[in-house]
């Protein structure tokens, strides 16, 4: 018999675009009225299927509604998307979606991930002028002697830095960009390219399920169950810090048992990635000259820009992919590339993550598919039924599990948020805890499942360095156990203690 090969990123979310279609026709439609807020006329919308409805922006307004948010949440900027609207939910008529829709869902996905998109293709451009000028090599092998001996402060410096982002401004996609810059580094120091990856994007999967002051994700969900976001924010540090621990832990342990034995590594026999196809072509006579450590400059300026520009300038796609350009071209100028290779190299480079970039456009289509289907508030109303009449330690996990299974539907934080904290928050109250634990629980929800969500990043993050989703959840799986076990535990004493 031939060897069973596990499908690829592409084929899988295929496979659960097919399978929410098919829920299209099982699960009734339906949704929740929503309100927004117009800072221009400052009036709310209420929108539902019959149409639209202006009201005035007043707490009575808000009252009326049984929505207990703060005025001020809305006309200061801090819920800026719209909210849904409590006991509003009325069954619609079923739009099921068919096979035109299903094969249609990839390009429409591709269409409204455009911008994530565009940045993940420029960045590739980025690494394929850095390739051309050699500062890679020379870098690289710099490090790789610097390092010598001590190579596991990089597995902790890596991963305490990205969580630190994912904890304050909700580090995610922008992690795309590290993956082709560190797993050679990781592959100097003797490691494979899962220790790469994961140091990456378990940095930045826990510190944005423990985030403390993220903007995306704890004040968004705060603001919309109408408490402070500083409410809470100590038992999500203790959170962070336990979470954080265990995870460099658990990378450590594998990490040296590959280094002492490659044989041991999940990858053996199977490196033909392009993370190490490029190192095993490095030039390591180049030596890092005066041209070459100016180009490593900008390059490393051109991510300390975009994370300033996002954390505090509130920039966004388009001025990141702006910045990864203007950053090519200087380092072209500095390179001295002429026009033609130029183009030619950052062409090459682009191409490289053409497949990310479509891999993230089919994840995209599952969510058209159900937005379309109507069936992602249904899904809601039926988990907030769920919890009726519990115990707060039971009502309190059962609500993580929740929101781990929301976001399989509603993978966007910001948009979890403001769609089921109105919801689900006051549900806090009958059974006697602080609304602060359901925002709680909705972040360590999200977050444990994005571990392992198809439709989240963790395809188009294997993607980019040829791991098979397989490999991934064979690496992952104690760890994730582990977590869960933890989170429940200490959500478990939150509400009694």
């Amino acid at each position: 018999m031939k060897r069973f090969h596990f499908p690829t990123a592409q084929t899988i979310l295929f496979t659960i675009a097919g399978l929410v279609t098919l829920l299209t026709w099982i699960v009734p439609a339906g949704e929740y009225d929503t309100l927004n807020y117009n800072s221009e006329e400052r009036t709310f919308e209420r929108i539902s299927s019959e149409g639209s409805v202006y009201l005035p922006a007043t707490q009575e307004s808000l009252d009326k509604l049984d929505i207990q948010v703060p005025l001020e949440k809305f006309t200061n900027g801090g819920i800026y998307k719209p909210i849904s609207i409590p006991n509003t939910y009325k069954s619609l008529e079923a739009k099921p979606q068919g096979f035109a829709a299903f094969v249609k869902s990839p390009v429409r996905g591709i269409i409204e991930a455009a911008d994530i998109i565009f940045l993940v293709l420029i960045i590739g451009g980025l690494i394929g002028i850095m390739n051309k000028t050699g500062a890679f090599d020379a870098g690289i092998s710099w490090l790789a002697n610097k390092l010598e001996g001590r190579e596991y402060l990089l597995i902790i410096m890596v991963t305490v830095l990205i969580a630190a982002g994912g904890t304050t401004f909700g580090l995610a996609e922008e992690t795309m960009a590290f993956f082709p810059i560190l797993i050679p580094v990781f592959l100097a120091a003797k490691y494979d390219e899962m220790v790469g990856l994961a140091c990456i994007f378990l940095g930045s999967a826990i510190g944005s399920m423990c985030s403390t002051i993220n903007p995306f994700s704890v004040i968004i969900a705060s603001d919309a169950a109408g408490i402070n976001w500083t409410t809470g924010l100590n038992g999500r540090i203790v959170m962070l810090l336990t979470c954080l621990f265990i995870t460099i832990i658990y990378i450590l342990r594998y990490a040296n048992r590959v280094k002492k034995d490659p044989k041991s590594s999940l990858l053996y026999g199977e490196r033909e990635s392009t993370a190490i196809n490029h190192f095993k072509d490095l030039d390591h006579s180049l030596k890092l000259n005066l041209r070459l450590k100016l180009i490593l400059f900008i390059f490393s300026m051109s991510f300390i820009v975009m994370i300033i520009g996002v954390s505090v300038l509130d920039w966004w796609f388009v001025e990141m992919t702006a910045t990864f350009l203007v950053g090519s071209i200087l380092i072209g100028f500095v390179g001295k590339i002429k026009e033609t290779d130029f183009v030619e190299s950052f062409s090459k480079g682009a191409a490289e993550l053409l497949g990310v970039a479509f891999i993230i456009g089919i994840a995209r289509g599952v969510s058209v598919i159900m937005d379309d289907g109507l069936i992602s508030d249904t899904m809601l109303y039926y988990a907030s039924s769920v919890t009726e009449g519990m115990n707060k330690g039971v009502f309190t996990n059962v609500m993580l599990f929740v929101y781990a299974g929301l976001s399989f539907f509603i993978p966007s934080s910001s948009g979890m948020a403001v769609l089921t904290m109105p919801i689900m928050s006051p549900l806090a109250d009958s059974v006697q805890i602080g609304r602060e634990i359901i925002v709680n629980c909705y972040q360590y929800g999200m977050g444990l499942f994005y571990l392992i969500n198809p439709t989240g990043l963790i395809l188009a993050s294997l993607a980019i360095i040829k791991v098979g989703f397989d490999k991934w959840l064979k690496f992952i799986m104690p760890l994730f156990i582990v977590l869960i076990l933890v989170t429940m535990a200490l959500l478990t004493i939150s509400v009694y203690f």
